[in-house]
């Protein structure tokens, strides 16, 4: 439980746009934190999944798909960050297994 409560702070911080993810990378150094990493990685992946699908439909303009973009991004990323502030290791539904198979480098 102490553990966790350490790195709550830097999982909070993860879901504050990209940037907020790259500061708790660098947060997240030393010591390392599990509970921390686990959320870093979650919201480092809804962040990119957001740009990327924002950069596709920026040349494929309809309405209808930037609704369901932000709809499904502030769903998945309310459901992490709510995760993330009562201490739980809740993977984001759909994407979040896969983001904490690919982003591995983060630690």
């Amino acid at each position: 439980m102490e553990h966790m409560e350490k790195g709550r702070t830097t999982a909070i911080v993860a879901y504050f746009t990209l940037v907020g993810a790259l500061i708790a990378i660098t947060m997240n150094m030393e010591p390392k934190n599990d509970f921390a990493r686990f959320h870093t990685r979650q919201a480092f992946g809804l962040h990119l999944f957001f740009l990327g699908f924002a950069l596709f439909l920026s040349q494929w303009f309809n309405a209808y798909a930037w609704y369901g973009l932000y709809i499904s991004y502030l769903i998945l990323w309310g459901y992490g960050f709510i995760g993330a502030i009562s201490g739980k290791k809740q993977i984001v539904p759909l994407v979040g297994e896969y983001f904490q198979k690919w982003f591995t480098f983060i630690q």
